[in-house]
């Protein structure tokens, strides 16, 4: 419910608006005058403020300015006689919401403000959206601080940005924020993973297709721009495209336009475009797997993200928003970390980014046994203070595919892992199985494959049927 001041040195005026606005259903507060309007705002302020343009005291230019340097998202709306209609059209230039004429007509009055109200309601949920997006983003350091400053700058305009750094350095989270800062917050946000689209089918991701296009294509389909025409398009890992699909995607920025798969017909959008990507691009130039041009369009706001391990700083910040996002998902209660835990992670390289640091902690919280994380809770190498291995190549996994490759390492890293997590899970429970398959959120037939796989013994194969559970 909308809360109204109503400002105006009649008394039946006053009397009459209070009463249809109460009648449809909004908070009225009534003031004699502009000064005593204006003392009213600032101390208990309104979402949306109607005031009689000519009163002692201070007129309604007056009330129009302090309100809209106080708070610019709360509409005013004018009240006048005919023969003021020209100052009122100056308010409105002044930045006025709209205004009514004395005598005004009941369902006019109450179109306007029911438009007032939803101005200053979308207001107010952009504010939140944009305010939940920079608070995603968690740090102090002097690097994000610039990144902020970027943020501010170019938030609110068409220009391309192109947002590169290793992976897990969130990306994604400085997107978000560019387009809540945006005017085009409350239009669509759409987002696409190149990567995860087989490069055959990243045009019709693309673009969309029509009837017939292809195999399959029963139906016309829109396109990733046309969802997010009026709005902001997210291409994540860009270095993915492949060379010819680059042109095609150099037009539509260049131009706004394009055409479905299949069709003849152009289709022209208006989209903010925003690209991330871990790739050098400038080395990728070098080889010819991307277009000069294409860079050149893309690059106009380049916003460079720091790894984790030259912002150490904010690793405490991050690490205790983490344990308190997983306390909550994990049902759990840990109240913080010890300063020994603390300087092993401040010290630790963090190949992953923050992303391996998020893992982590949740990793941490499900085996956590004292009310503080202590160092004895941390990975044996990070306790060791072993250098970690460097991070992964941002090159797909296919190009290293010999013995000992890329693919090897990482499948034998991720066996370990998993062989550890379980190690810990039937510890945790004393062996029972089914009890470490719900702490590791998997069914009990799955965990029974995986231990045999690893060669854990299974000494409690009849505590399912024990606790009336199914696989």
């Amino acid at each position: 419910m909308a809360k109204i001041l109503v400002i105006d040195d009649e008394a039946n005026l006053r009397k009459v608006l209070a009463a249809i606005l109460r009648r449809d259903g909004y908070d009225v507060t009534v003031a004699v005058d502009g000064e005593q309007g204006l003392a009213e705002f600032n101390k208990n302020g309104a979402d949306i403020v109607v005031t009689d343009l000519v009163m002692p005291k201070a007129g309604g230019m007056d009330v129009l300015r302090a309100v809209n340097a106080a708070n610019p998202d709360v509409p005013v709306i004018i009240i006048t006689a005919h023969g003021t209609v020209d100052s009122a059209v100056e308010a409105i230039k002044a930045g006025a919401f709209d205004y009514v004429t004395k005598p005004f007509d009941q369902a006019e009055l109450s179109a306007v403000i029911a438009k007032a109200a939803k101005a200053h309601d979308v207001a107010q949920r952009s504010v939140r959206a944009d305010a939940k997006a920079r608070a995603a983003i968690i740090g102090a350091s002097p690097q994000l601080h610039e990144v902020f400053k970027i943020i501010d700058k170019v938030a609110d305009t068409p220009s391309t940005v192109l947002i590169t750094g290793e992976s897990g350095t969130g990306k994604e989270l400085i997107a978000s924020a560019l387009h809540g800062a945006s005017s085009r917050r409350d239009k669509p946000f759409i987002k696409i993973n190149c990567a995860a689209i087989p490069h055959n089918l990243l045009e019709s991701e693309l673009f969309g297709y029509e009837r017939g296009a292809f195999t399959g294509a029963v139906t016309s389909k829109p396109g990733r721009f046309e969802l997010a025409d009026g709005g902001t398009l997210f291409l994540d890992e860009l270095g993915e495209i492949p060379v010819e699909m680059q042109v095609k995607l150099l037009r539509a920025l260049q131009e706004g336009e394009f055409e479905r798969v299949g069709g003849i017909k152009t289709t022209r959008v208006d989209v903010r475009l925003i690209a991330a990507t871990n790739r050098d691009l400038q080395a990728e130039i070098e080889a010819g797997r991307f277009r000069k041009d294409l860079y050149y369009r893309l690059a106009v706001v380049p916003i460079v993200l720091p790894p984790l391990r030259e912002r150490r700083g904010d690793i405490p910040m991050l690490a205790g928003h983490f344990v308190e996002k997983y306390n909550r998902k994990l049902n759990k209660k840990i109240e913080g970390i010890t300063d020994d835990a603390m300087a092993l992670l401040q010290g630790y390289n963090w190949p992953g980014n923050i992303r391996e640091l998020e893992n982590l902690i949740e990793r941490v919280l499900l085996f956590a046994d004292g009310p503080f994380i202590t160092p004895k809770d941390l990975p044996e190498p990070m306790r060791q203070g072993s250098t970690p291995a460097p991070a992964l190549s941002a090159a797909p996994l296919e190009a290293s595919t010999g013995e000992g490759g890329l693919k090897d390492i990482v499948r034998m890293k991720a066996a370990e892992l998993e062989k550890d997590l379980i190690t810990k899970a039937l510890e945790e429970t004393g062996g029972n199985v089914t009890r470490a398959a719900r702490l590791l959120q998997i069914s009990r037939k799955s965990l029974q494959t995986k231990m045999k796989e690893f060669g854990l013994r299974d000494t409690t194969a009849q505590d399912g049927r024990d606790e009336g559970l199914e696989d």
